[in-house]
């Protein structure tokens, strides 16, 4: 066994910051860093881990609905003779560890909440042998009992931190390199399906920290020069534009991006609040590289935003959209159609929102429903009503009215393909329109291209909206029969327009690629 190897088993189609910033501060304490990545077959990491003999593999559970694949692979490594220490990090392990500890015995540790100061200080101990079951913000299994140590304070200054291990940069926009990457942590406000505030909450610190502007210009002027990076994607659950100091803080980014000579060579995007859009700031941005923004518009109805608690209406989602549009930003939006107290009204509504909001193609259309994630005040809520239903981490809830139960499900089925493939309509749509904002920033705006990936995103929208109002009506009141006919019917439907749409986006998103390899 080494005794420097850390190995981490992480999901690496995007970067995971929260595991490069603790493997950079390995690195800084002489340990040496692998990267695993989970989509590997089992028999490949298990070769890897065996091949690296690491003092502690380090599992980074990001999405709960992950947690059997890595149970199973725990299982399956322990068998395989991977005898080194398992740790567990991530929203979930941090707020269900003692169950987690339960399902997967294999696992030694948790590390809870923030993880760079912990799991370092982990490392150090098992190195070197030490008794590690006193450090502070770590769980374990005592022979049957799960032991906490308490929570260690958050880290009040992100910039102490050594900048991210990151996995090689390679082109994937245009022939352009992408990079993730953070201007801070938390968020102010405690929508009721969100976990962010709750984990930033629960250890001591303040909940939102955000870097220095200059630091964060340097992190960025330094993978452009030395890589040859011009996308910046911001990990940032809520970006640093609203306020008085978020206004300031803005001003001084965009200042130093000048100073560095970076506003006319990068794109960036950001996260925000349809309350947090203003001309003027989005102006100065796009003055120096934003080049895409993502809204949290969540609900359409006045009920369901308030069940969220966005503390927004539905006309300020239209608003902040219109200010994009009229500005010419490419935008992409969270949305649930259905939450916990959804009737087929409030479903219609929603479906008529997103009719206004984006009817016209400018993004696309999603099915998404209300998650009870460990954490959030929904799950606590629904806990309370004793409509959860599941095994443990996998929860779910039922709707007040049967029938749309059975109507949600009916869509999920014919939209599967459409909503979460790889080459679904969805992720195609999503896909071009952030290529399109990339030829803008980078070549040009050639206004055919984009007329006709408008044009393509409206039909398959309507499309999409008018078949789940047609679907709704028949749920609601008509026979089994009939629903069950309706559905057949609708599902030849959708393959042949989805195998329409997904062809012409897949030609849309050649076509922007050569326009920019042209130019």
């Amino acid at each position: 066994m080494s005794r420097n190897q850390i190995a981490f088993v992480v999901y690496l189609d995007h970067d995971n910051l929260g595991v490069g910033y603790i493997a950079s501060l390995l690195l800084e304490k002489g340990f040496a860093i692998t990267l695993v990545d989970m989509r590997e077959p089992f028999s490949t990491i298990l070769q890897s881990l065996l091949d690296a003999q690491p003092l502690i593999a380090g599992f980074s559970i990001v999405f709960q609905y992950h947690l059997d694949e890595f149970r199973d692979l725990m299982t399956y490594l322990r068998k395989g003779r991977v005898d080194c220490h398992f740790c567990a990090g991530g929203h979930y392990p941090s707020f269900r560890y003692q169950e987690l500890l339960y399902m997967a015995p294999e696992l030694d540790s948790v590390v809870l909440f923030e993880g760079e100061h912990t799991f370092v200080e982990l490392s150090e101990a098992v190195r070197e042998g030490r008794d590690w079951r006193q450090i502070t913000g770590i769980a374990y299994n005592d022979d049957g009992a799960v032991r906490c140590t308490g929570l260690r304070p958050l880290e009040d200054d992100l910039d102490r931190f050594p900048l991210p291990v990151r996995k090689p940069r390679r082109p994937q926009v245009l022939g352009r390199k992408v990079v993730n990457i953070l201007a801070g942590r938390g968020c102010y406000y405690n929508c009721s399906f969100c976990s962010i505030r709750s984990f930033y909450t629960q250890p001591p610190g303040k909940v939102k920290r955000i870097r220095q502007p200059e630091y964060v210009v340097k992190e960025m002027q330094l993978h452009y020069e030395e890589e040859g990076c011009t996308i910046f994607l911001f990990q940032d659950d809520d970006f640093p534009v609203a306020g008085a100091h978020g206004r300031s803080w803005l001003k001084d980014f965009c200042g130093a991006l000048r100073r560095a000579g970076l506003q006319d060579r990068l794109l960036w995007k950001i996260s925000c609040r349809a309350n947090e859009i203003d001309e003027a700031s989005l102006s100065l941005m796009m003055a120096h590289g934003l080049g895409m923004v993502y809204l949290g518009i969540e609900s359409g109805t006045r009920r369901g935003l308030e069940l969220m608690r966005k503390q927004i209406s539905p006309e300020t989602s239209l608003a902040a959209v219109k200010t994009l549009k009229e500005l010419g930003m490419a935008y992409e939006f969270g949305f649930m159609v259905f939450d916990p107290d959804s009737t087929f009204d409030a479903v219609r509504e929603n479906l008529g929102f997103l009719d206004c909001l984006c009817g016209d193609g400018c993004a696309a259309v999603s099915l998404g429903k209300m998650l009870p994630l460990a954490g959030t005040r929904i799950e606590e809520e629904l806990r309370q009503q004793k409509r959860l239903q599941g095994a443990s981490a996998y929860e779910d809830y039922v709707f007040l009215d049967a029938r749309l139960d059975e109507y949600f499900r009916a869509l999920s089925n014919v939209f599967r393909l459409w909503m979460h493939g790889d080459g679904g309509v969805m992720t195609l749509s999503r896909w071009v329109h952030f290529q399109m904002a990339a030829l803008r920033r980078f070549h040009f705006c050639e206004e055919d291209t984009r007329v006709a990936l408008w044009e393509t995103v409206s039909s398959a929208n309507r499309f999409l909206i008018r078949s789940c109002e047609s679907l709704s009506d028949v749920f609601q009141s008509s026979s089994a029969a009939r629903r069950q006919a309706a559905v057949s019917d609708l599902v030849s439907e959708v393959a042949v327009k989805h195998a329409e749409f997904a062809a012409k986006l897949s030609w849309l998103s050649d076509r922007v690629s050569q326009l920019a390899s042209t130019n």
